[in-house]
């Protein structure tokens, strides 16, 4: 029965999965690779058979005297000759299969790691918010790893091995039945004590691998929390956390490597202990004269004294190679760990997208909107309709809709009940509540990070199931309550918001977001170099430089979630005058914890535990005296 790796599924399913998936891309090198490890493990062993020649053909006649010396040298010559040729194969065939696999090796791991990264660029946001990053980050290190080490070294060594146990196999059928099947007798006590032995610590080696995961996915979090960590003296209680996930790992490595250490000796003493039985019978059967028996049949004479020295030297071979693959059990088993991993990362199921409505520029003609390759301005959705053959534009105005929405992350958990809102062109909505009401989920949705459980959201009239999600979430310009930047210049990170923006854009959306100043007082400018998520900046730095990013995206719809939360009061005033540009004939939604920064809204929405309880501008909440009221006049902070 085929081993089962931790998630069920057999270990020679992922093996045959892993060598598909190297065939794909590498078929005819590793047609090469096979039959050069086949010449070499032939061309290996040949030399056991050669011994049998040279005992039995060139030593035991002229020791006779049946040859002379130009015969015997003769023989010996030819033999020597044919043997170094064999060799030559061999050498040539080990050099071209190593050179090869070291090419097909990176290779793999290349076209591996590029397909898993292009994989998760197509995963839904629930993917990484169910997942830790330092797991997901092992997966690309680690598991793929020991995938290497299983294609550079285990996979090619363990075909060498098995080639040359069948030819070993059927050369010493050939020269002698009774001592095959002593040293098959040998062999089956050391597949015992592989199975024994060997099982354990591959099962040991397994978990030693979700083990790792688990570790760098801890590690990962600490670091990026570690400021957190100090502030409140968790130090203590992080090294407990940590010591006793250490202390998995250590206890699954360390009975790992005892029972892969132990395995090795006990199979080596076995093959010692067979090679003394196999000389033993073998000398015997000549000291007796029994007759031979091979695959050829019945023997007329006793067994020779060459097929003895051969033998041994067979069964040593035998026994060597059948060590080799328990060897290289462990790293199979991995391997497979870590291919399993991978491919489970791989067979995630991608964000679906069933839209086909899409956005384009345009531009009017006899007062008719017409698609256009270049940037005018005005943006449409070109919507084909299938069923009569035609496609009509419709002119992006930001108008949404939100009709009786239900919505849970989990599926028997609604956290949004009944949501109805109506954003119309340059309207500014704003979501106050307390923390967990379903504010940024309401954006979420929008966005379609998530789909609703229940009711409509339609984008300009257009259901946005049937937009599809690339140009949906192109109308949106996003400000985020946590910043993130990438390494790069502050240009490049202003200019992720839309990758064709000239220079002289995204100093201009710099300036709208009030941050043109304090760029321009960095030692490079704007081109300032950011690493470490933009650790040299400040966060209302940083702050800015994401809000500069939405600007230059242009898009007519905004969602700012807390965008300003991390800047300071004064900071905060001249943000605001950018945000008031950045807004001004735009559809906004807001998510704001200071009542002061929701004000001038053309609708605030009161949520509580995913309903909305009040509605209104803010003079006619404060006339209604409800919750808005006490928040706004019990202090302007919302907790």
């Amino acid at each position: 029965m085929a081993r089962k790796t931790k998630n069920g599924k057999g270990v020679m399913s992922i093996l045959a999965r892993l060598v598909g998936y190297m065939f794909k891309y590498y078929k005819l090198q590793l047609i090469v690779v096979l039959i050069c490890i086949t010449l070499n493990s032939i061309a290996a062993i040949s030399s056991s058979i050669f011994i049998e020649r040279i005992v039995d053909d060139v030593i035991k006649p002229g020791i006779d005297g049946g040859l002379g010396w130009d015969g015997v040298k003769d023989k010996l010559l030819t033999i020597i000759a044919i043997m170094s040729g064999i060799y030559v194969v061999g050498l040539i065939a080990s050099f071209v299969y190593n050179r090869i696999m070291a090419h097909v090796t990176q290779g793999f791991l290349f076209h591996i790691r590029n397909d898993m990264f292009k994989q998760m660029q197509s995963l839904p946001i629930k993917f990484f918010d169910t997942h830790t990053h330092g797991d997901v980050m092992s997966v690309y290190t680690n598991d793929t790893d020991a995938i290497r080490q299983l294609v550079s070294q285990s996979i090619p060594q363990g075909y060498a091995s098995f080639v040359a146990i069948i030819t070993l196999l059927v050369a010493m059928l050939m020269s002698s039945i009774w001592m095959t099947l002593v040293v098959l007798a040998g062999v089956g006590v050391m597949l015992i004590t592989i199975r024994l032995i060997g099982g354990k610590s591959a099962k040991y080696f397994m978990r030693q691998q979700m083990a790792i995961g688990k570790t760098e996915g801890f590690i990962e979090e600490m670091m990026h929390g570690q400021k957190v960590v100090k502030v409140f003296c968790h130090e203590e209680s992080a090294k407990a956390d940590f010591d006793e996930i250490n202390d998995s790992l250590f206890k699954y490595s360390e009975k790992a490597n005892k029972y892969a250490n132990i395995l090795m000796p006990t199979l080596g003493n076995i093959g010692h202990v067979l090679y003394v039985v196999v000389a033993i019978v073998g000398g015997s059967l000549v000291l007796a004269g029994a007759r031979n028996l091979t695959l050829t049949g019945l023997a007329v004479g006793s067994i020779e004294m060459g097929a003895i020295i051969a033998f041994l030297n067979m069964s040593r071979q035998f026994t060597f190679n059948i060590s080799q693959v328990s060897t290289q059990l462990n790293a199979v088993v991995m391997a497979t760990a870590g291919a399993e991993r991978v491919f489970k990362l791989l067979d995630e199921t991608p964000e679906t997208d069933e839209g086909y409505v899409t956005l384009v520029n345009a531009e009017e003609r006899d007062g008719q909107l017409v698609e256009c390759d270049r940037r005018t301005g005005i943006w449409a959705w070109k919507h084909p309709h299938k069923a009569e053959g035609t496609t009509t534009y419709k002119r992006l105005t930001g108008e949404i809709e939100l009709n009786e929405v239900d919505f849970g992350y989990v599926e028997d958990k609604l956290v949004l009940h009944d949501v109805t809102i109506h954003a119309s062109q340059g309207q500014k909505i704003a979501f106050v509540g307390a923390t967990g009401a379903g504010k940024t989920t309401i954006t979420n949705l929008i966005n379609r990070f998530y789909d609703i459980a229940d009711g409509k959201i339609r984008y300009d009239g257009i259901n946005i199931n049937k937009i599809k999600k690339d140009d949906l979430r192109r109308s949106l310009g996003i400000v985020l309550q946590d910043t993130n930047l990438f390494t790069g210049t502050i240009m490049d990170n202003i200019r992720y918001g839309r990758l064709d923006a000239t220079d002289e854009e995204c100093i201009a959306a710099a300036k709208l977001a009030n941050a043109h100043d304090f760029i321009t007082r960095l030692p490079g400018g704007y081109d300032t170099m950011l690493t470490s998520d933009g650790s040299n900046l400040s966060q209302g730095q940083k702050q800015l430089l994401s809000i500069a990013r939405a600007a230059v995206a242009d898009a007519p719809v905004m969602i700012l979630d807390e965008a300003t939360s991390s800047i300071d009061t004064r900071t905060e005033a001249l943000v605001q005058q950018g945000m008031d540009r950045l807004m001004e004939g735009r559809t906004v939604f807001v998510i704001a914890h200071r009542l002061s920064t929701v004000r001038n809204s053309n609708m605030i929405i009161v949520l509580d535990h995913g309903r909305i309880i009040e509605r209104g501008s803010h003079e006619e909440l404060i006339r209604q005296g409800g919750q808005y009221y006490q928040l706004y006049t019990g202090a302007f902070e919302l907790e």
